[in-house]
This record gives C-alpha cells, sequence and structure tokens, in this order.
C-alpha cells in the first residue's frame, strides 16, 4: 500500500467562504418562494371553488317548520318587510303596480337578453344577485346598474341561512357587499333569501335570520307573485303565472340564472306588453317603498291638519308625529351591522315616516329629516333631489373607502382566478397524460429490455477478466470508508483501489489505511488532497489509475462481491464507453428510508431500463459506475461546472459518441439521507446540478449523429418526465383536494385511488425485476401523500434557483456507517 500527495488544482478557502455564504443567504428566500408557489396555485384554487360551489356542498333547504313565533302581521303581510326601531312592518305594492325581481344572477348568457328588453321597453327591474356570480361577472352587474335597474342580495354562495351561524350570515351578506363594490362601486340594502317564496313560508328558524338582517338595517323582499319560471312549464304558463288576480299590485319573481331560462327570455317581452295594455305600471322595491312613502306623508299631513301648507315647521310636526308612531328616530342616524362602514345599508323609510330616513342617502349620507319649502315632505327613500332613477335606486350606497378597494381587490382576485383556472386545468390534461404516458412507456421499454438482456443467448462479447481500477472519492467518510474497503476485498474481479481523501478532517485516510492493512490489501493506494470538491478528487483518481478501465463509486458505497465484474462486461462492445450499475438504498428500515427505496427500485429498473433501450441514458449513478479511462480523458474529466458532475459527464460521453448502457445485475448499496433535512439538501443538489447540465450541453438539440440523438431523445425526455412534469404534478394534488372539497368526493377520491393503483403496478413491476419484497409498498400511499410533496418542493425550490442564476456548492451529508456488507441487509 502506498500514499502520495496530489497536485490537485486548490480552491482558495476565502472564494469557498463566500460561495458558501452567497448560497446559505439566498436559499432560505427560495423556499418560501417555492412555498408561496404552492400557496398561490392552492389559494386559486380555493378561491374558484368557493365562487363556483359551497364548500361541503350545502343544500339543505328547511320545510315544513313551525311559525308559531312569527308575527300574523308578517304572515298576512305584504312582500317587503322592513324594520324599524325593532318593529317589523309589511309593504304591499299598489295596485296596477308590478316590482319585477329576477334571482340568482347574474348569468353572462341570460341576464345581457334581459337586460336588453328591460331597456327597449323601458321597464326597471330589481335584481337579487348572487355575490359569487356578481365577482365573476361584474361588467354586467356595471351595466345593470347604469341601466336605471336595482340591485339586492342574495347571498354569496346561495345558501339557506336559516342553517347558518350568525358569523356566517355576516360573511355572506359583507362579501357580496364587497362584490357589488368592487362591480359597481355601490352597496345595497335589500335582501331575498335563497329559496324563499312568500311571507307565509317565514318559519321559526328563518324569522330570526329576518329579523338580525333587519337590525342590521336590510330591508327583506319576498314574493307574491311566482312565474315559476324555473320549471320551464312553457312561455304561455310563465306570462299566466306571473298575472297578479283582480289588477292586484304585485312583487313577480322571474329568474335570469340558475339554470335554462331560455323560456324566460322569451317570455319577459310578451308578459311586459300585456301588463302594460291591462294599465299596470312598472318599477323597483324602492319604488314601492317610496309610493308608500308618499302615501304615509300624505296621511300624516293630512291628520295633522297641514297637509301641503309648505311650512317647515308644520311638516317638521307632522314628521315628529309620523316618527313617534312607528317608534322610529328623525334624527337620521345610520344603523351599524354586517355591512361595510360607511355605506349606512338600511331599509327606506316605512309607515308614518315623514322626516328622516334612517339609512341615509345613497352616498351613505343620512338626510336630516328637514322638509324643504314648498315640497311635500323630504325625499326621505333616497335623498335624490326628485330624480325618477335615483328613486328607483334608493336603495344603493355609494362604495367608499375601505369598502371600495376590497371590493376592486376581490373583484381581480376573481378575475385572476377565472383565467387562470383553465390554464390549470389545461395543465392538468397535459400532466397527467404525461404521468400517465410515461408509466405505460416504461414498463413496456423495462420489459423489452429484460427479454433481452436476460434471453441465454445474451452477450456482451468476450468475458472481461483483466483488472480494473476502483476510484473512492471521500470527505469525511470515517464512519463509512471502512465498509466499503471491506466490501471490495471481497470482489470477485481484479482491482485496484485508489481512495482519493478531499481534504477530510476526520481522519477518513487513516482509517483508510488501517483497514486495508486489518484486511490484508495490498491493492490499495490512498492519495490525499486539498480539498478541491468532489471533481478534482475523481479526476485525480482517473490520471493515478493504472488500468484502462474505472469504477467510480462513493465512500458511503458497499459494492456486492461479483458488482464489478458484472459492471465492466459490456466493455465487451468496443462501442460502449460507460456503464450504470444498480444502486440500492441500504438503510430502508425507517420511514424516509423505505421511500427512497421505492424511489430508487423505480427508478433503477423502469427508467434506466427506458433510457438504455432508447440509447440516451442521462445519469451514470456516482454511487457505481464504470468508464473507459481514456473516454474519461477525451470528453475533459469530470467537471466542475455543475454541481451533477455524474450526469454533466454522461451527456459528455453521449455527445463525444460513446455508448451509455444499464447493467442491472451490477449491485451496489449505498447509505440514503436519513433526515428529511439531509435529504431536500441532497435532492436540491441533484434536481439544480441536473438542470446546469441539461443546460450546458443544450446545443446537442441542434448538433448531428449520437450527439443530436441524446439532444433530441434523451434531453427533452429529462425536461419533461423529470422537471416540467415535476413541477406541475402539485395540480394533480390540488385538483384532487379541489374536487374533493368543491365537486363530488367519492368520485375525485375513486380517481386518485385509480391512479395510485398505476403507481402501484408499475413500482410491484420494478420490484419483480429486481427480485424485491413487496413488503416495502405498503409505505407507497403514505409516499404519496408526503414523500412527493417534499419532492414537489425540491424541484420547485431548484427552478426559482436556476431561474434566478444562483449557485451552490457541493454539499456532505452526514453518514452513520449503518450499511455494511451486503449481506447483512434485507
Amino acid at each position: 500500500m502506498t500514499t502520495s500527495t496530489s497536485r490537485g488544482r486548490r480552491r482558495a478557502p476565502t472564494r469557498m467562504r463566500r460561495v458558501a455564504g452567497k448560497a446559505a443567504a439566498l436559499q432560505k428566500p427560495r423556499v418560501i418562494l417555492a412555498l408561496v408557489f404552492l400557496l398561490g396555485l392552492t389559494s386559486v384554487m380555493l378561491l374558484d371553488g368557493y365562487l363556483r360551489a359551497e364548500v361541503g356542498g350545502d343544500q339543505r333547504v328547511r320545510t315544513g317548520a313551525s311559525s308559531a313565533k312569527v308575527p300574523d302581521k308578517i304572515l298576512n303581510g305584504g312582500p317587503i318587510v322592513t324594520f324599524q326601531g325593532g318593529r317589523a312592518t309589511t309593504i304591499s305594492v299598489p295596485k296596477k303596480t308590478i316590482a319585477l325581481t329576477f334571482d340568482d344572477g347574474p348569468n353572462p348568457t341570460y341576464t345581457p337578453d334581459v337586460l336588453k328588453i328591460l331597456e327597449e321597453n323601458d321597464v326597471p327591474a330589481t335584481f337579487f344577485l348572487v355575490g359569487s356570480m356578481v365577482s365573476r361577472y361584474p361588467d354586467i352587474v356595471k351595466d345593470m346598474v347604469a341601466q336605471g335597474n336595482e340591485v339586492g342580495i342574495h347571498t354569496f354562495t346561495h345558501v339557506d341561512l336559516s342553517y347558518q351561524s350568525d358569523a356566517r350570515v355576516n360573511r355572506e351578506m359583507q362579501q357580496t357587499q364587497l362584490a357589488l363594490a368592487g362591480a359597481a362601486g355601490i352597496t345595497t340594502t335589500l335582501f331575498r333569501a335563497p329559496y324563499s317564496s312568500e311571507t307565509d313560508a317565514i318559519d321559526n328558524y328563518s324569522w330570526p335570520v329576518y329579523k338580525k338582517l333587519g337590525a342590521d338595517g336590510y330591508t327583506s323582499v319576498f314574493v307574491d307573485t311566482d312565474s315559476d319560471d324555473w320549471k320551464k312549464p312553457g312561455v304561455s304558463k310563465i306570462i299566466n303565472w306571473a298575472t297578479p288576480k283582480k289588477n292586484k299590485g304585485a312583487a313577480v319573481l322571474m329568474h335570469d340564472a340558475g339554470g335554462d331560462r331560455e323560456q324566460t327570455v322569451e317570455a319577459l317581452p310578451q308578459y311586459i306588453k300585456k301588463m302594460k295594455a291591462k294599465g299596470y305600471t312598472f318599477t323597483t322595491i324602492s319604488g314601492v317603498i317610496e309610493k308608500q312613502n308618499a302615501s304615509n306623508r300624505q296621511a300624516a299631513n293630512a291628520g295633522s291638519g297641514t297637509a301641503g301648507s309648505g311650512t317647515a315647521g308644520s311638516a317638521a310636526a307632522g314628521s315628529a308625529a309620523a316618527g313617534s308612531a312607528s317608534g322610529q328616530s328623525s334624527t337620521g342616524t345610520a344603523p351599524t351591522g354586517s355591512a361595510p362602514t360607511g355605506t349606512a345599508p338600511g331599509s327606506a323609510a316605512t309607515n308614518g315616516s315623514t322626516g328622516a330616513q334612517s339609512s341615509g342617502g345613497p352616498g351613505g349620507q343620512s338626510q336630516n329629516g328637514t322638509q324643504q319649502n314648498g315640497t311635500q315632505g323630504s325625499q326621505g327613500s333616497g335623498g335624490s333631489q326628485g330624480s325618477t332613477a335615483s328613486r328607483l335606486q334608493a336603495a344603493h350606497r355609494t362604495a367608499t373607502g375601505a369598502t371600495l378597494y376590497e371590493g376592486k381587490a376581490l373583484i381581480v382576485a376573481v378575475a385572476v382566478a377565472e383565467y387562470a383556472l383553465p390554464v390549470l386545468a389545461v395543465g392538468l390534461m397535459v400532466v397527467g397524460i404525461a404521468v400517465m404516458g410515461r408509466f405505460g412507456m416504461m414498463v413496456i421499454l423495462a420489459r423489452s429490455h429484460y427479454r433481452q438482456r436476460n434471453k441465454r443467448r445474451f452477450s456482451w462479447g468476450p468475458t472481461i477478466t483483466r483488472p480494473v481500477s476502483v476510484i473512492v472519492p471521500a470527505y469525511n467518510e470515517k464512519e463509512c470508508i471502512a465498509n466499503t474497503l471491506e466490501s471490495l476485498a471481497k470482489s470477485t474481479h481484479p482491482i485496484e483501489i485508489i481512495v482519493v481523501d478531499d481534504g477530510s478532517t476526520d481522519g477518513t485516510s487513516e482509517i483508510a489505511r488501517n483497514a486495508a492493512d486489518s484486511l490484508g490489501m495490498t491493492n490499495v493506494r490512498v492519495i490525499r488532497q486539498e480539498n478541491a470538491g468532489k471533481p478534482a478528487a475523481l479526476n485525480n483518481g482517473v490520471r493515478s489509475a493504472s488500468y484502462d478501465i474505472v469504477i467510480m463509486m462513493d465512500g458511503d458505497t458497499v459494492f456486492e462481491p461479483d458488482a464489478v465484474h458484472q459492471l465492466v462486461q459490456p466493455f465487451a462492445d468496443p462501442q460502449v464507453g460507460a456503464v450504470a450499475g444498480n444502486a440500492k438504498v441500504g438503510n430502508r428500515n425507517t420511514i424516509i428510508g423505505a421511500w427512497q427505496h421505492i424511489e430508487y427500485v423505480m427508478g433503477f429498473n423502469l427508467d434506466r431500463r427506458m433510457y438504455d433501450l432508447l440509447r440516451c441514458m442521462p445519469t451514470i449513478p456516482g454511487a457505481i459506475g464504470a468508464f473507459r479511462r481514456d473516454a474519461v480523458l477525451q470528453v475533459g474529466g469530470m467537471s466542475e461546472d455543475t454541481l451533477a458532475e455524474d450526469t454533466d459527464i454522461t451527456i459528455a460521453m453521449h455527445r463525444a459518441g460513446w455508448r451509455v448502457v444499464y447493467q442491472e445485475h451490477a449491485k451496489a448499496w449505498t447509505e440514503a439521507p436519513g433526515s428529511l433535512k439531509q435529504l431536500w439538501s441532497q435532492r436540491y443538489r441533484w434536481s439544480y446540478g441536473t438542470m446546469q447540465a441539461l443546460w450546458k450541453h443544450r446545443k446537442s438539440l441542434t448538433d448531428k449523429g449520437p450527439s443530436g440523438r441524446f439532444g433530441r431523445i434523451g434531453m427533452p425526455l429529462v425536461v419533461i418526465f423529470q422537471i416540467v412534469t415535476p413541477v406541475f404534478a402539485p395540480l394533480i394534488d390540488v385538483f384532487t383536494v379541489y374536487s374533493m372539497i368543491f365537486v363530488d368526493f367519492t368520485a375525485a377520491l375513486l380517481a386518485w385511488l385509480a391512479v395510485l393503483a398505476v403507481q402501484l403496478l408499475c413500482a410491484a413491476y420494478a420490484f419483480r425485476l429486481d427480485r424485491e419484497k413487496y413488503r416495502y409498498l405498503l409505505m407507497m400511499p403514505l409516499q404519496q401523500l408526503a414523500y412527493r410533496q417534499m419532492m414537489y418542493l425540491v424541484l420547485i425550490h431548484s427552478s426559482i434557483t436556476a431561474l434566478t442564476g444562483g449557485r451552490l456548492r457541493w454539499q456532505k451529508l452526514k453518514r452513520t456507517g449503518e450499511v455494511g456488507t451486503p449481506a447483512g441487509v434485507s
């Protein structure tokens, strides 16, 4: 045994510290960016899901409950329920008046048609909008309001509020107000509950909800004439069912969304024409309230003997009396509640109210209740200076401040989700096809490779028996180096062993010498060099090698006795320049080890067999690989340009015209990372190094011959299967969660289990090829839920590092030396 000191290339310690410091400083922000990427992706899909369907699919609707706690005057009253001073009052629609209302919109197909018909016939309407739809189609709502129509709240997700908590009720209202603020710059005081009908349907469960919303300043609107257009009974029936009896006034219900509304659109112009011919006028809910207010003012003034006098003093007296009679203060203080601050949601003034409008004007400004000289009372319901459009939209309040900006932010976020989801869906389809296509390709080609290589007549050529050189680069491998040399001592093939100590500080070289002496190994040389990195250590070993074939292995790896012999046999083919062996996880008895074991078995028995048949092997593993010495020197040796020197030199061999093959029978056992932190560090380096190598050899895409073959076959496969698909693979998991929450839990779960079953079948086939025990496959479901997510993050982290131009140094993992001789591994 001899010892020599090399003149390996030195790297200035100060420069190394600078590079390491920079890498450490950049690594944490990039991890955060990777997490932010996934969080953003998840948020977009959750937002879209929330807009399209309620969490858990809550479609419960109360039926048949008692109404004993609901006042009779409400059950038997008109369709408009207001709350003033804690007292509930109903308002009926005047004779020969239609308050046309539409529920469930806006809808991009039907609502614009409805608006066009209303405009052509000079008819206003009140639209009770679903907040999620408002946020998706804000332009329709903006046009709706600009046209002079009135809007009310129909909750954000069309859920029956009688089942919900107060917090949920508040959230439904607030989110819809924000959506209206962002879409049209307004908020509203009108509310209609989903699944509601006439007031006599109010029960003990829903009544507290209406009382709470009334206390918050909302006016609840019901119907007294239902067109039942949602049943699609036919145009004539819709018209007949929407026509009040005996010239009565009515709040008529139709739908502009929530299903196929072609019949409604067809019936609407005919209905308007019919009702106008019968002498009916059309108004909004606020228009009905304004008519009631005017009637109440006349009655109040007549009762005080000052009707129409036009004096401020008498009007004020009448106002005070009316306010007292209704239990309502005439100070004009805006109520507070679940609506956004500054919007002052409240109902229009009702019976006996001639002075203050409790809800304030449309801009959120309360009217002071002072009657203007020469006018008949104040414009209490809207403060609109008598404008017809303003009176018809008196329930609207101008959104200001935080409400307006939060609303616009909501609209922007929803727009992003709306545009992003189709793109993500296409991405999911592409990723799904790529993943399933990869599984199919791997299994088919792996089977073909197995049948080809395991035929009795298959041979690489004359048996290789001449000695070869084994190079063992080592940096602080005191725990493992003795086991490595012990395994090489049992080699059935003649070898020389060159241990290159890359500046270890733990006595690795001394341990190697002592182990060689104790084993009686005279074929071991230990070379010490100053720390220069793994590529430099390997190059030093190649230069010092005595034979034309060199085996490269890691200092923590142990070879099976026939591994070297099996590994060198392909060199009987003069076109073969490098051979990849079969690396196996030795420390597989932990959860992390078992996960990596599954990954290694699938990678070496499916992926590498596929790449071998396609003649585009991307990587010779650092744990076990063999090269022609001349070929290594021809391509310039092991390069320090990337962190994946094994991938770098493999691609270089392809480009130089050498064939790279896989020898599945040459097995080595390696110690895999034992902690998540170490695993992240290793895979981060591998992923980033692979990207560096691909970028370095990008010109192979346009080369001719073997180099071009790798560039146009191998490189796209690596990019698609090892970078692009894994980067976007989280789409599968995110869409699965999305579907479980918002679509169909059972179907989504079955789809996920089907994909898992395909993966299990592929893994089982790989285990069969490698004659491994199937019991480790029991860990595969958990691997998919936990381990795979970490690999996603690592790859995204590496991609961000590559895109931002960061650099990393080779990293040393902590070893335990628990992988001994192969016979000790079960």
